[in-house]
C-alpha cells in the first residue's frame, strides 16, 4: 500500500427506522434520528490515490470517467479531507458499485462511506470511526450509518452543531437476522431522495407528525433489539417505513416511488406472514421492497416468493459488517 493511497469497502444499509427530511441542507443534518441494518450483499469499492501531477480530481465509477457534475460532488466532498489534512493536492476516486444506482438499495450510502474510508486512509488522518461519519453524511446521510455493521444508529445531533450528529454501532445483529431484497426495478428512479426529501418537508401536512412519530419508534425498536425480540422488530420497522410512505402520498404534488409490482409484494409478504412465517416489509425512495426476517426462514420465504417473481429479482442478504480496509491483492479490478 503506498501512503499517498487508499482502498476501501463499504456495504450499503437499509433503514428500519427511517431518515427522511434535513433541518440543515448544506451539513445534511437529519429532521430525526434513525436506525438501520447493514446488509452483505451489496457493497462499494473505492481507491483514492493522491496525485501532484492532477490539475483537477478525477472520477471513474465501474471503469467510466464520470462527467462534470458527479466530478463537482466528490470534489466537494474530499475538499473536507483536504482541508482537515492541510493539503491542496488533487484526488484520482476508482469506485466499483456492486449495487444498482439510484434505485433506492442505498448506492449512495456505501459509496461515500467507502470513499470517506479511503480518504481518510490515503490523507493519513486517523479519525475515528463516529467522526468519520460526520465526514461521511456530508456526502449522503445514510452513509453516515454505513462504517458500521449489524444495527446502527445515526443520531440527529443538536442545534446546527455537525459534530453532534454521527453513527454508533447499537448491536452485531448476529442473531438470525437477515434481509430478503425483492428487485421490483433496478432502473435509476426519476425522483432523487434529495428532491423528494426536500418537497416532502416543505409541503406535506402530515410532516411534523411523521417526525414525532420517527422518534417514538426509535426508542421502541431499541428496546425490541436489547430484548431480541424479533416480531416487536419487524412490527416497528415496517410500521415506520408505510408511515415515511405516507408522508410523502401528502406532499404537493403527492410523492409515490411505488410500482404496481410493490404492492403485489408487500401482499405476498403479508400472506407469508399470515401463514405464520414472521417477515415484514420496508421501503426506501425507491420500488424495491425489503423483507426483515429470521435467516433461518429465509429460504422458505424466497421459495414462496419464486411463485411470483424471478429468481433475479429476490436477492438474499445476511448481516454486514463495517467498513473495511483493502490490500492491493483484493483489489480485483
Amino acid at each position: 500500500m503506498k501512503n499517498n493511497e487508499g482502498l476501501c469497502r463499504a456495504h450499503t444499509n437499509i433503514a428500519l427506522i427511517k431518515y427522511w427530511g434535513k433541518r440543515n441542507e448544506e451539513l445534511f443534518l437529519p429532521m430525526n434520528s434513525s436506525l438501520s441494518l447493514t446488509l452483505d450483499a451489496f457493497y462499494t469499492d473505492t481507491k483514492v490515490s493522491l496525485d501532484e501531477t492532477l490539475e483537477e480530481d478525477l472520477f471513474f465509477l465501474d471503469g467510466e470517467l464520470q462527467p462534470e457534475k458527479e466530478r463537482q460532488k466528490i470534489t466537494h466532498f474530499l475538499d473536507l479531507f483536504r482541508q482537515a489534512a492541510n493539503q491542496t493536492i488533487k484526488v484520482r476516486v476508482e469506485s466499483y458499485n456492486h449495487v444498482p444506482t439510484a434505485a433506492g438499495l442505498a448506492s449512495s450510502a456505501s459509496a461515500f462511506a467507502a470513499l470517506a474510508g479511503a480518504a481518510n486512509q490515503a490523507f493519513n488522518l486517523g479519525l475515528s470511526l463516529p467522526t468519520l461519519s460526520t465526514f461521511a453524511r456530508r456526502g449522503s446521510g445514510s452513509s453516515t450509518r454505513s462504517l458500521f455493521g449489524g444495527f446502527v444508529e445515526w443520531k440527529m445531533g443538536i442545534d446546527d452543531d455537525s459534530t453532534s450528529s454521527y453513527a454508533i454501532p447499537i448491536d452485531n445483529a448476529d442473531w438470525d437476522i437477515a434481509m430478503l431484497v425483492i428487485a421490483v426495478n433496478k432502473s435509476k428512479k426519476k425522483l432523487s431522495s434529495r428532491v423528494g426529501m426536500k418537497q416532502t418537508v416543505a409541503t406535506s401536512p402530515f410532516y411534523p407528525a411523521w417526525v414525532e412519530s420517527a422518534a417514538t419508534d426509535l426508542i421502541e425498536v431499541k428496546k425490541a433489539i436489547a430484548a431480541r425480540n424479533f416480531i416487536r422488530l419487524g412490527e416497528i420497522t415496517e410500521a415506520n417505513g408505510m408511515k415515511m410512505h405516507g408522508t410523502m402520498l401528502g406532499a404537493t404534488p403527492p410523492i409515490s416511488y411505488w410500482e404496481p409490482d410493490s404492492i403485489k409484494a408487500i401482499k405476498k409478504v403479508q400472506e407469508i406472514r399470515e401463514q405464520g412465517l414472521p417477515c415484514y416489509v420496508t421501503m426506501d425512495a425507491g420500488p424495491n421492497v425489503k423483507v426483515l426476517c429470521r435467516q433461518s426462514d429465509i429460504e422458505q420465504i424466497k421459495q414462496y416468493l419464486l411463485n411470483y417473481f424471478k429468481s433475479e429479482q429476490l436477492i438474499s442478504s445476511k448481516v454486514g459488517a463495517g467498513i473495511q480496509l483493502l490490500k492491493h491483492s483484493d483489489w480485483m479490478y
